[in-house]
């Protein structure tokens, strides 16, 4: 049984271990891409699903990462948005039906660490829209990494 779960894992850029055993590694889409650079892109999820609606039981997961999409202004086929997924108009309702599953899929007790960057959407229209607090985090760069507990 694996105890943790990515909601988007994507090209699993933040991890150490990208093929860690006791992780699911979940995404909305399967991909494999040559980048404008060169480099190639591959987002291969363990499991293809949406984030809105998770194929798991209730309190499943000790632990869950939740890095979902942050732009809303990226061309369709843009590396950005090959690399970074991108944000529908209606991202608001998305990051807190989001937010809301992980909070679900996680035990009692169980830690949600959650990934933002305010590029293009300020954090605190996030925590508004997901009306939850976190425990603490960081602060001081763009890119915020923040922890709640279920």
């Amino acid at each position: 049984m694996q105890r943790i779960l990515d909601a988007c894992c994507g090209s699993r850029m933040f991890w150490f271990d990208k093929q860690h055993e006791d992780v699911v590694y979940m995404d909305n889409r399967q991909l494999k891409d040559t980048l404008c650079d060169g480099r190639t892109l591959e987002v291969n999820p363990d499991i293809i699903a949406d984030f809105r609606n998770m194929p798991f039981e209730d309190n499943s997961f000790y632990l869950v990462v939740f890095d979902p999409p942050h732009l809303i202004k990226a061309g369709e086929d843009s590396w950005l948005a090959k690399k970074y997924g991108k944000l529908g108009q209606d991202w608001k309702n998305d990051i807190a039906a989001g937010f809301n599953e992980c909070m679900r899929v996680l035990k009692s007790n169980g830690t949600l660490i959650f990934k933002w960057n305010e590029d293009q959407v300020k954090l605190s229209e996030v925590l508004k829209a997901i009306k939850a607090r976190p425990l603490f985090g960081n602060r001081r760069s763009k890119t915020h990494w923040l922890v709640f507990m279920k």
